[in-house]
């Protein structure tokens, strides 16, 4: 991997992936931009003792603009982009409209009122374009590409982890309208949070009483027991395996774990690393055959989210490493929205059976 850094023209880092050195990397970015002030917040629920994150700034964000305005292709034809090169392989870059940000201690003071807990919205986000090509998407990389964006997601999570006042840092890629993408190019997003997010301390409370209960490890013991029933395995590696778990909440949703359990992508080693790429896009493949192609034979894109749990800075030593890959397309043209019970009580209801999706997912013939 070659990596070169460089700045925007309102200051925000930018950082090329290269499989290799050689590339045209030092194009100054032309645009007239100022320096944006970032007025993000994080308020605690004094009910559910979790932290909100209020961006009211993010409202003027682009919004699924044409092709030919796209801020994440390449700068080409006298069209300046948020990526200053004319092509790229994998770029990372400092969101413009961030919902945390550095600077927001700047302008934000924090509060301690009885009930009134606020703190300004430190933090960092960033944008990954995976591949400079509007019309492509993560399951249309080959594998050398796919390692690339393994190892900027590394780079990053050892990068961010390390900035005062980061207790988490989480990878992540949204795909389709379905799910909210603002932004069609092919991207995923990196955030760096200064709270442990409430899943991740649910995860480690449970983790911790498992500890305390058998002596053992929550998370290798799940993946013991997965791989020992193969009706909800969907693919095996010799050091992963990708599963549908036991109460799963989302149509067709599947976990990827090492075999070697570790913190997070920083820890994984070269043989973890090498396997990764093929076993990963074997999966989103295998989501894009889920579902039968449009309307005169054009191609299907499942919509999905796929989100890297990695354990915190501090306090996370009993969590392992796994990738979370979900659609909230449960049948053809059928959506799984967020109702009354899943919204108001974070109680799920799915439609499908995980063992039934499994089976679908073993069954599905990746393009």
């Amino acid at each position: 991997m070659h990596r070169t850094a460089t700045k925007l023209a309102d200051g925000r880092e930018l950082v090329y992936f290269d499989q290799g050195p050689g590339a045209l990397r030092e194009v100054p970015d032309e645009r007239p931009l100022e320096p944006a002030a970032s007025l993000s917040e994080t308020r605690l629920d004094p009910v559910l003792g979790e932290w909100v994150t209020v961006a009211a700034h993010r409202q003027q964000r682009t919004y699924l603009p044409p092709a030919g305005e796209c801020p994440l292709c390449p700068s080409r034809d006298g069209r300046l982009s948020e990526i200053p090169a004319p092509d790229y392989e994998v770029a990372v870059f400092e969101n413009r409209f961030p919902s945390l940000a550095t600077g927001s201690a700047d302008h934000v003071a924090a509060r301690d009122e009885p009930l009134h807990t606020l703190r300004p919205g430190v933090g960092r986000c960033e944008v990954v374009c995976f591949t400079s090509d509007h019309d492509a998407s993560f399951a249309d990389l080959d594998e050398p590409r796919a390692r690339l964006v393994l190892d900027a997601w590394t780079d990053r999570t050892a990068e961010l982890s390390a900035l005062p006042g980061v207790r988490q840092v989480y990878c992540f890629e949204n795909r389709g309208e379905e799910i909210g993408v603002t932004l069609a190019h092919p991207h995923g997003q990196i955030y760096a949070f200064p709270f442990v997010p409430s899943r991740t301390a649910r995860m480690i409370a449970r983790a911790e009483a498992h500890r305390a209960r058998t002596g053992r490890n929550l998370f290798e013991d799940l993946l013991a027991v997965e791989r020992g029933s193969p009706e909800r395995v969907v693919l095996r590696g010799e050091h992963w395996t990708a599963f549908v778990p036991f109460a799963a909440r989302w149509p067709y949703e599947v976990h990827l774990y090492p075999h070697r359990r570790v913190p997070d992508l920083t820890a994984l080693n070269e043989a973890e690393r090498a396997e990764f790429p093929g076993l990963y896009l074997d999966l989103l493949r295998r989501f894009d055959a889920l579902f039968p192609a449009g309307p005169g034979g054009a191609r299907n894109r499942t919509p999905y989210i796929a989100a890297w749990h990695q354990a915190p800075g501090e306090g996370g030593a009993e969590l392992a490493l796994h990738l979370e890959l979900f659609t909230v397309r449960r049948a053809p043209g059928k959506l799984k929205y967020l109702a009354g019970v899943e919204s108001g009580l974070d109680a799920f209801v799915t439609d499908v059976s995980p063992e039934g999706a499994a089976e679908r997912l073993r069954a599905a013939v990746p393009a």
